[in-house]
């Protein structure tokens, strides 16, 4: 379980979509509390969702190959196939955007931030409540889906595991938790490297999303189908 709490929670955290809005969010005037107010949503988002699984499951796992025990596998080894497919389908529409010819030749890839531009233009007048319901719409469901598939796997008798969950919260927080933070500490330092940090993943979001989706998908997939067939 720890491993690939790990493993999916490194995959949230370093994911570019809530990396480029939270910089825009920062960025916005009362952007450290707007900030604040996103991490929070997020941070209670991860903890709403690892409370229902073990409220489910009593903070007990279920018995190997029992019914629960096969049909949480059952889930993540789906949750596994569907960010396979989702990468390639990704990578196949960022190939086919930059290769299509018009009237003047091949066009280019789709507008580097076309995710994120929307959120540019009205974070601005956005109160902190909008951050907030961002960071829920921009929470990586998928992930946080496979996540509570592990979490079943739970034990609260053991102190070991309530370190765990802690640790996977914190982990796929991080580099909010750090870029807010960075903030606080040298505003204007902050603002021009989140700046160029988000140039940069405006021009590498697609392969960052493909490589994201794609590595987790595997690893889902692939202990999934050891745990299914043992």
């Amino acid at each position: 379980m720890v491993l690939d709490l790990i493993v999916i929670g490194l995959i949230i955290t370093l994911y570019p979509l809530p990396i480029m809005a939270f910089v825009l969010v920062v960025s916005a005037p009362g952007g450290l509390w707007k900030g604040l107010a996103f991490i929070l949503a997020w941070l209670g988002c991860l903890v709403a969702v690892i409370a229902v699984v073990l409220l489910l499951t009593g903070g007990q796992p279920p018995p190997p190959r029992s019914p629960p025990s096969t049909a949480g596998l059952a889930v993540r080894l789906v949750i596994g196939i569907g960010l396979v497919a989702y990468a390639e389908h990704r990578r196949r529409r960022r190939t086919g955007a930059a290769g299509t010819p018009g009237p003047e030749g091949p066009r280019p890839g789709p507008a580097a931030d076309d995710d994120a531009h929307p959120i540019a233009s009205r974070m601005d007048q956005a109160s902190a409540w909008s951050a907030a319901g961002l960071a829920v719409l921009l929470q990586p469901w998928g992930m946080v889906g496979a996540a509570a598939t592990t979490v079943m796997e739970a034990n609260l008798s053991d102190s070991a595991t309530y370190l765990a969950l802690f640790g996977f919260c914190v982990l796929a927080s991080s580099t909010l938790l750090a870029m807010e933070l960075y903030m606080v500490f040298a505003p204007e330092r902050a603002a021009r490297a989140l700046a160029d940090m988000r140039a940069w993943l405006s021009n590498h979001k697609d392969p960052a999303i493909v490589f994201a989706c794609l590595s987790l998908g595997l690893w889902l997939g692939g202990t999934s189908l050891y745990d299914l067939t043992r």
